[in-house]
């Protein structure tokens, strides 16, 4: 098996390799993990899978650019709050008990060792798409040959864009926004050997490589050139009459989080202007070129004094996540094997009638396996349903070409009553949000921005029907946001009901996120900040007390994140009572477990693969083993998160219906348990190990695009008998 450090063993153990089985995160006596650092590691994760020769080359270059993009946001958000700490002098202690001075330092030597990792992945991913016909080249003399073809491009296509600036007193130093990436140039005037500094910004509009046109490419064969590379390479031209003495490239990460200001009185004009002020926050990180010169980088540093922003300086490309680009060359051989979505075939049995397929029965849609299409049915069908009043929607995430948008326009536009809850604090889809809000409200789309102080992160559908001389509902509940795109990466389900509990708990949410109406009497529903954690400490309790009862106990769950410190202790609890605990956790996870007298019973994997796993489900002994057909099972849109619990408007639904409940714990939460091609193990030390498949091996997306899920199949696919069933007794923990 491979370990593979979590995080700063260095910076807390004393080892310098981060690659080592007995070296984590953990210092003695702790009783959490550090959350910075966990999510450092599961990045780490993400980058691992660069290396995973199972995975086709351009997938494989995919994850490395991923875990950039990653670990740009990292710091946009996490380390710049952080950072804003230290620079407040807020001593405020982590839940590990570390300052935010001592994070940051530990933040820093981790960062570094992912980003040295990272360029020696890319180092060795550049031969290998070398050796398949695709060249990227990021240094002047690889891209020399191609001079000629290069030339062309940028006389025609960058010279006319570019703007040159010289730094001195009278040109002072001009801002650059969050990721910009721009050149400096060290030079001297040939008639009088002056010494000149010039700064060239690359614009966001041009593309970070350019593909070599023309007959520089022969054949099948690819050549792509960053921009940073072509710029100094036609210095002359940018700068006739100048001499280079030396050049560096650069880019800027800043503070990217928006403070919300409790007593704005006009919250869409207060997100305009942060969003306006988010583009020039304070600086958080300079990523250097390798051969950048000491004296630029003290320009840099001393333009930046008081704000004290990290520095990298990798041995290879700057700004990796930009590698994106070049997943895109159609090359079909290099990548995944496509994959078509299934259209579940109950919903076919009644001729398409979303409608008619809910009400005999409730039904769970597991994306990407199964398609976003069935979303979208539904509310198309909702729109043009003369029988339908009423549609009620929250819109975290809607994407920009947003056919859920399109959907609540066209039924307004029909005389329907369409209420939409626009989230405006969904970080990075702020101005995409408010666009979509703009154009709901001009449609007739009556538009609510939800609470000031918590994000409302639950995904609700609601459609009233009238139906004879009565109204009944149809509920989505979501794991995921309504957008088609990520809706093909994404593992998410959504659960479609008609039962009346849930619509009449529904009907309470919308009004409490609308009208600040607290709902009493939940029948189905949890939700937070009411209670959630509440209810799952008392589900937690319950396995207690039948452990300590000689009963059956167990939980399993699934989720992204794992953070919440009065849940972990109740975990602790509850395996101190003995009751066996299987945690699925894709990112952030602070639980320590596997600890003699702590955590013995409880076991956390993480699994990172073709998709990503976004789904939320929670089992239950409830009085036998897991699984049993007595668990109680719950889905939900909230991560065991404080901000999920506190400053989050969330849902947790029970899954009653037999089938729905079979293909929730037999079938989801099996699969990820006994999956041992693509899953880590989490350590008590917080070191995450690659399972290694052995002569059993279990993929568990390839199992779920190859069979149909449960209460999706239809009169065909129910007499199916070559599904093959799942057997715990392949998870060997």
């Amino acid at each position: 098996m491979t370990d593979i450090a979590a995080s700063t063993s260095a910076s807390q153990s004393g080892d310098d390799s981060g690659r080592t089985a007995h070296h984590g995160f953990v210092m003695p006596g702790q009783r959490t993990f550090n959350r910075e650092l966990s999510w450092l590691a599961f990045n780490r994760r993400v980058m691992e899978e660069a290396r995973n020769e199972a995975h086709p080359l351009l997938e494989r270059l995919r994850f490395l650019s991923i875990s950039g993009n990653n670990l740009d946001e990292f710091f946009m958000v996490r380390v710049a709050g952080i950072k804003a700490h230290q620079l407040q002098g807020i001593e405020e202690r982590s839940q590990d008990g570390l300052t935010p001075t001592q994070q940051l330092a530990a933040i820093t030597g981790a960062s570094q060792r992912l980003v040295a990792e990272q360029q020696a992945e890319w180092h060795g991913l550049s031969r290998e798409l070398a050796s398949r016909g695709i060249e990227v080249v990021h240094e002047l003399t690889g891209a020399a040959k191609h001079r000629a073809a290069l030339q062309r491009h940028f006389v025609e296509q960058i010279f006319p864009i570019l703007t040159p600036q010289a730094l001195d007193p009278a040109h002072p130093f001009p801002f650059i926004p969050n990721k910009g990436l721009a050149v400096m140039f060290d030079l001297v005037r040939q008639s009088d050997l002056e010494a000149v500094r010039e700064l060239v910004m690359i614009p966001p509009t041009l593309p970070r490589f350019v593909r070599v046109p023309g007959g520089a490419s022969s054949g099948d064969r690819a050549v792509y050139v960053a921009i940073d590379t072509i710029i100094p390479m036609f210095a002359d031209l940018l700068f006739p009459g100048f001499t280079v003495l030396s050049q560096g490239s650069f880019r800027v990460i800043r503070d990217s989080d928006i403070e919300l200001e409790e007593e704005a009185e006009d919250l869409v004009q207060h997100f305009r202007t942060a969003i306006r002020r988010r583009r020039r926050g304070r600086i958080v990180l300079y990523e250097f070129d390798a051969d950048t010169p000491d004296t630029l980088i003290e320009e840099l540093m001393d333009e930046s004094a008081g704000e004290e922003p990290e520095m990298l300086k990798p041995d290879g490309i700057i700004g990796i996540a930009d590698l994106a680009q070049i997943v895109g060359e159609d090359r079909p051989d290099l990548k995944f094997p496509p994959f078509t979505a299934r259209f579940p075939e109950r919903i076919r049995d009644h001729g398409g009638d979303c409608f008619a397929a809910i009400r005999s029965k409730d039904i769970v849609v597991h994306h990407p396996y199964e398609s976003f299409e069935v979303v979208l049915s539904f509310l198309r069908q909702a729109a043009a349903d003369p029988d339908v009043v009423a549609i009620k929607q929250t819109l975290y995430r809607a994407g920009d070409q947003s056919p859920v948008i399109r959907a609540l326009i066209e039924a307004a536009e029909a005389g329907k009553s369409v209420t939409a809850v626009v989230e405006l604090k969904a970080r990075f889809d702020e101005e995409q949000n408010l666009h979509w809000a703009g154009q709901l409200e001009r449609a007739g789309v009556q538009v609510v921005y939800g609470f000031i102080e918590w994000k409302t992160h639950a995904k609700v559908s609601m459609v009233v029907r009238r139906e004879g001389n009565a109204f009944r509902s149809y509920c989505h509940f979501g794991t995921g946001n309504y957008h088609p795109v990520t809706a093909r990466i994404y593992t998410d389900f959504s659960f479609f009901t008609a039962d009346k509990r849930a619509s009449r708990d529904a009907a309470q949410l919308f009004n409490y996120i609308t009208g600040y109406i607290e709902p009493t009497n939940l029948e189905m529903l949890t939700i937070s900040p009411h209670g959630l954690r509440q209810k799952l400490c008392t589900l937690i309790d319950d396995e207690i007390a039948h452990a300590r009862a000689g009963r059956g106990s167990g939980i399993w769950a699934k989720m992204n994140s794992l953070v919440d410190e009065a849940i972990i202790e109740k975990l602790y609890e509850a395996s101190a009572a003995g009751v066996p605990i299987a945690l699925i956790v894709r990112g952030i996870c602070c639980l320590r477990p596997g600890v003699p007298g702590l955590s013995d019973t409880i076991k956390v994997k993480s699994v990172v693969g073709r998709f990503l796993e976004h789904s939320r489900v929670f089992a239950f002994g409830n009085g036998a083993a897991l699984p049993s057909r007595g668990a109680k099972l719950y889905i939900s849109s909230a991560d065991w998160m404080n901000r999920n619990f506190d400053r989050r408007v969330e849902y947790m639904i029970p899954i009653e219906n037999k089938t729905v409940h079979d293909q929730l714990l037999d079938q989801v939460l099996v699969a990820n348990l006994i999956d041992n091609e693509q899953s880590w193990v989490l350590n008590s030390d917080g070191s995450y190990r690659r399972m290694e498949p052995g002569d059993k091996p279990f993929n568990l997306h390839r199992y779920f695009m190859n069979n149909p899920s449960l209460s999706g199949r239809g009169d065909t696919l129910r007499k199916r008998k070559d599904v093959p069933k799942l057997d715990l007794a392949r998870w060997h923990g």
